[in-house]
């Protein structure tokens, strides 16, 4: 079974899509990846970021979603223990919300941890 896929998908879409952000047509185009469940495509776009060097908390958190949506929480767990190592940032949700970057790797680690405490509703 998926780990909380619409909780992780919440956590990996809300994160996605900061103006500011050097590299924002990619970040835009993973963030449609994973809103339309092509995974796989998202994480091509994410990691070529993270090899480039990028250290942004929405590609971390992005990128640490699609491990834990692809069963790979060992990988997804590094990725949200280097955002909380790293300073906290604010980052825009897509409700124009803003959020910490280190409550978002908080959720995401609860969610690995805790994956069947998320009720999860097909619609």
């Amino acid at each position: 079974m998926r780990i909380g896929i619409s909780a992780l998908l919440g956590s990996a879409l809300a994160v996605m899509g900061i103006a500011s952000s050097a590299n924002a047509q990619d970040a835009q185009y993973a963030h449609a990846a994973i809103t339309a469940g092509n995974l796989t495509s998202a994480e091509r776009t994410l990691e070529r970021e993270t090899r480039a060097g990028s250290r942004e908390p929405e590609v971390l958190l992005n990128l640490a979603a699609v491990y834990a949506m692809t069963q790979r929480p060992a990988e997804a767990r590094g990725l949200y223990q280097r955002v909380l190592s790293a300073k906290d940032a604010s980052l825009v949700m897509p409700s124009t919300r803003i959020a910490s970057s280190h409550a978002v790797a908080r959720r995401g680690l609860q969610l690995l941890e805790h994956p069947n405490s998320v009720q999860l509703t097909a619609r």
